[in-house]
């Protein structure tokens, strides 16, 4: 599986001053995000759900910011009940997930000796078995799956030789991207990379062509997982005195997983692990990243600049909540409620369709179903002037 982005760690440069590198960005909410949490790493839980009410005085004169509907306490006193994470619910989520996992991956194994179309008949079924083994891992990095922060950072660390993610590499680049989503002065902190209207008419012609081969869906669905996995996510990048945390996740989970492939092939041979194993990583990754895509690249998406972001409003118009058939919240661990889960990230994958369906509030957030969806994948520019996400057409010169 794959950490859910596609820009790269560093930041995209196509011709826009916001999209800076990580380690450049500040953390807007102290509260919230740079305290540090359990082992010096940034808290992403839900102590400050929302921030501060801005004071009108300080509010500039054209700013439009959403106002709440609610005022913070009242947001937090919905949402309460469902923040205290469940062992029962947790152990059975995950032994009704890695069991069927290794089932199916033994099964695809088996099934090859008679051939590699036998063989991909589970290869759907592995892989959406395998997204929902990296939800789990994600709710580890924000420490909701269990009460125990020790056990999360096991079980998160545990699930990396499956994801192929680093967990303390990318539970950090997370929290920066729960920190910043929608805000036009941030981006490139473990988003898609994103590009406005204007922004993309004023690049020269070359940028803009490389802007529209990164948006191809050939490539933001096809070329972009497979390199995230095989090369960002495996190769640390900056100073490793600097940032020896991202090192050590990526090098130590590099290192693991070295000697498990090498354990896999010597007992199973190359073939196996290169048409069961690889097929099932690759496809996982190709759905991560596309839920990833429409949860928040969708036409009626919130993206404003920093004097009028609203965290609130990020989360509850920025974040799509994608409406899929039952078996696929399922697989895919529920985040389709991708609105609560940014809302308030310490709520358990396994208690957010609950809490969505006891809060009208909640359903009213950007409904996508798997249909409307596909349309998403047309979208590549924010037009600020109307307030929308529109396709490269719309950059076009108007017709004399």
């Amino acid at each position: 599986m794959v950490s859910p982005a596609i820009a790269t760690r560093d930041g995209a440069d196509f011709g826009s001053s916001h999209i800076a590198p990580l380690h450049r960005i500040a953390v807007p909410f102290p509260d919230t995000v740079s305290r540090p949490g359990p082992h010096g790493q940034p808290w992403t839980g839900a102590t400050s759900l929302l921030p501060p009410i801005p004071n009108p005085d300080t509010v500039p004169a054209d700013a439009d910011p959403v106002q709440p509907v609610t005022t913070a306490a009242s947001w937090r006193a919905l949402v309460a009940p469902y923040l205290v994470p469940s062992a029962r619910r947790a152990l059975l989520q995950l032994l009704t997930t890695a069991l069927p996992y290794l089932a199916v991956m033994t099964g695809m194994l088996i099934a090859l000796n008679y051939g590699v179309l036998a063989g991909m008949l589970l290869l759907p079924v592995g892989a959406f078995l395998l997204v929902r083994l990296f939800i789990i891992q994600h709710d580890c990095g924000h420490g909701s799956f269990f009460k125990s922060d020790w056990a999360n950072g096991l079980l998160g660390r545990a699930l990396s030789l499956l994801t192929l993610t680093p967990y303390a590499f990318w539970r950090r680049d997370h929290a920066m991207h729960h920190a910043t989503t929608g805000n036009l002065d941030r981006r490139g902190d473990g988003d898609v990379t994103l590009l406005t209207l204007a922004e993309y008419r004023a690049l020269p012609l070359v940028r803009r062509i490389a802007y529209r081969l990164y948006r191809h869906p050939l490539v933001m669905f096809g070329v972009g997982p497979a390199w995230l996995i095989l090369w960002c996510l495996r190769v640390p990048k900056g100073s490793p005195w600097h940032r020896w945390r991202d090192w050590l996740s990526i090098v130590g989970t590099d290192a693991a997983l070295a000697a498990l492939i090498t354990t896999l092939v010597l007992l199973l041979g190359p073939l196996p692990v290169l048409l069961g194993w690889l097929p099932v990583m690759l496809l996982s990754a190709t759905i991560g990243v596309w839920l990833f895509y429409v949860q928040h690249q969708f036409e009626t998406a919130y993206w404003e600049s920093r004097s009028r972001w609203d965290f609130q409003a990020a989360a509850l118009r920025g974040s799509s909540f994608y409406d899929l058939p039952r078996v696929l919240h399922w697989m895919t661990g529920n985040i389709g409620f991708h609105h609560i889960h940014h809302l308030a990230s310490r709520i358990p994958n396994y208690r957010l369709r609950e809490c969505h369906e006891a809060n009208p509030a909640f359903q009213a957030a950007p409904r996508l179903t798997l249909l409307q969806s596909l349309r998403c994948a047309r979208l590549a520019l924010w037009d600020a002037e109307h307030r929308k996400l529109v396709p490269f057409g719309a950059a076009r010169p108007p017709e004399r």
